[in-house]
């Protein structure tokens, strides 16, 4: 076993499937020989030729245009988009190509793009850079939506996503590409691409969070137990398709939940989320369902973007309230 961060889990997943199938190739700004602006690509270009790993114009609707024609030829292309931000030119493709040509075509024509997004904020960036574009994309029929939290679920999911024969957007939570280390163990059977996860057990409140939320919510339900509260988290991983059955079966052990994400709060992820753990476990429900989030304002500059990014007590204040219901 080696202990690697986020990115090198990356890295490795990228690698491990280009390796295995030659119609993989990667396509992106900086991606080739600068290795991406995070360094996730490093390496690839390198080893696998310029073909395979393709410097692009700075053109995102450029980018996923030229990925479906590919993925209809056959290819399995995964696109970098640099920033979180930076998505919304290639916005139109996504919605209007990618994520409907498998429908449209009534099944014959797969459309196998993998369209990896950093996301989130926690490094000092300015807008543009910092944002939370996923219930976008989520509420987009026809798109798969996945966030891995951890470098062992970024090895994996990495390499699932690329083998899944529907479009996938692949969010990165960019503030844990360095931040943390984890063992990984190759000989063991990864998770369900599309499955969440219970990460922490207990038993007064199920903490509901996904990406760069979830480090937080293991430290919030830590400072939570010295106060003799008993908190179990879940990694959710997919937004979409939404794995409910653990978290309704933790709500209805624990009769309460906060969902959190640092997306905005308003018609965020955490929205469909309460509803339907409301719509399922109203009777075992103790308090009603809270959210936790971003403002309601555009990413803010980046010397207080501590102060708009959901954090240790605001998630704290969140169970406090829960429990005085």
């Amino acid at each position: 076993m080696t202990k690697i961060t986020l990115a090198k889990g990356l890295n490795a997943g990228l690698r491990a499937a280009m390796e295995a199938d030659p119609k993989v190739l990667i396509m992106g700004e900086d991606v080739g020989k600068l290795g991406g602006v995070f360094r996730i690509t490093d390496g690839l270009q390198k080893d696998f030729g310029e073909d395979r790993v393709i410097d692009t114009p700075l053109a995102e609707s450029g980018i996923l245009g030229t990925a479906v024609g590919l993925a209809m030829r056959g290819y399995r292309p995964v696109c970098e988009i640099q920033f979180d931000g930076f998505v919304y030119p290639a916005y139109d493709q996504i919605v209007s190509q990618v994520a409907k040509i498998h429908f449209r075509s009534q099944g014959k024509v797969p459309m196998p793009i993998v369209i990896r997004i950093p996301f989130g904020g926690g490094i000092g960036a300015v807008e543009h850079h910092s944002e939370s574009p996923e219930a976008q994309f989520a509420h987009t029929p026809g798109l798969k939506v996945v966030t891995c939290s951890n470098p062992v679920d970024g090895y994996w999911m990495i390499q699932q996503a690329i083998a899944c024969d529907d479009p996938v957007v692949f969010l990165e939570p960019k503030r844990q590409y360095h931040a943390d280390k984890a063992e990984l163990d190759e000989s063991r059977e990864p998770e369900p691409l599309f499955g969440s996860r219970v990460v922490r057990q207990g038993s007064d409140l199920t903490l509901l969070a996904y990406g760069p939320m979830v480090k937080t919510c293991m430290q919030s339900a830590e400072a939570a137990a010295g106060e003799g509260r008993s908190i179990e988290v879940i990694d959710l991983r997919s937004l979409s398709p939404l794995d409910m059955d653990p978290v309704l079966a933790s709500v209805r052990k624990t009769g309460r939940a906060v969902v959190t994400h640092e997306a905005h709060v308003n018609l965020g992820m955490g929205s469909e989320v309460a509803a339907r753990i409301t719509e399922e476990c109203f009777y075992a429900l103790e308090a009603p369902v809270l959210r936790v989030g971003g403002f309601d304002t555009p990413y803010p500059p980046s010397r207080i973007e501590e102060e708009w990014l959901p954090d240790l007590d605001r998630v704290l204040d969140a169970v406090d309230r829960s429990f005085a219901y």
